[in-house]
């Protein structure tokens, strides 16, 4: 496919190193380790040849970070109250977000024709793949400080995260049990992408299909169905009421 091979040829181009360390700030050592964190399953499929093997080692390490970070700044906090921090921290969204406000998207090697990509949150995941190469090319001391300087500082606004409610299936079943709706989340489609199932979810309230998530697996497609209800309804919080889609009185 020549789109392919016009991305690899930019990977491999001087313009991509650039790019590489304008968002990383300082120069990588093993240039390889990075490649594989930006290179998606979509287009490598080898296991050694993209980065869901460096996803899942960064994952690991910029929880820990963040965990860190967290128990430090609230000394007297107690430990649901952090973990629910540290989930909001590390939700798929806002780390998909950071990532493409970071310039991600533009040096990510991935198929940009598969359509399932739209909907997935890849580079959330490249961003962690980014933190494995990190810290196996310059070590934990050096990926801590990296972390804190160019993903939670400039991108983690904590006042806001502290009144943030990330779960919004809960937001909506209080919404549900509060008005007297009926509430459930019903698979409507269920298909094999590049070799991955994507669920699309369907938020259903009284019998009707009110907004619709798709993800590579069913608690994302719920969450994101969850989300677009609560705004399509105008859902503010648990007490509030629904004011459009007809759905703003309660049946006889």
């Amino acid at each position: 496919m020549d789109f392919l091979t016009n991305l690899f040829k930019k990977h491999a181009g001087s313009t991509f190193k650039k790019e590489l360390k304008n968002i990383l700030g300082f120069e990588p050592g093993n240039i390889s380790l990075y490649k594989t964190a930006l290179t998606h399953r979509s287009v490598r499929e080898g296991s050694d040849e993209n980065n869901e093997r460096l996803e899942y080692l960064g994952d690991a390490v910029l929880s820990a970070l963040i965990a860190d970070y967290l128990f430090k700044r609230y000394p007297y906090k107690e430990e649901g109250f952090l973990t629910e921090m540290r989930s909001k921290m590390v939700n798929r969204q806002q780390l998909n977000e950071i990532a493409i406000r970071m310039g991600l998207k533009k040096v990510t090697l991935y198929n940009k024709m598969d359509g399932s990509l739209k909907v997935s949150q890849i580079f959330g995941n490249t961003l962690e793949a980014l933190v494995g190469a990190i810290y196996l090319d310059m070590g934990y001391k050096k990926t801590s400080k990296w972390v804190l300087k160019s993903i939670i500082l400039p991108h983690m606004f904590m006042d806001d995260l502290e009144i943030l409610e990330i779960n919004h299936k809960n937001k909506l079943y209080g919404w549900a049990n509060k008005n007297g709706r009926v509430l459930e989340f019903e698979t409507v489609n269920e298909k094999l992408e590049n070799g991955r199932r994507l669920f699309t979810i369907a938020a259903v309230i009284d019998g009707r299909n009110i907004a619709e998530g798709r993800a590579f697996n069913k608690k994302d497609a719920s969450q994101i169905a969850a989300q677009l209800a609560v705004e399509k309804l105008g859902i503010v919080n648990s007490d509030s009421l629904a004011m459009e889609n007809g759905l703003d009185n309660k049946p006889e």
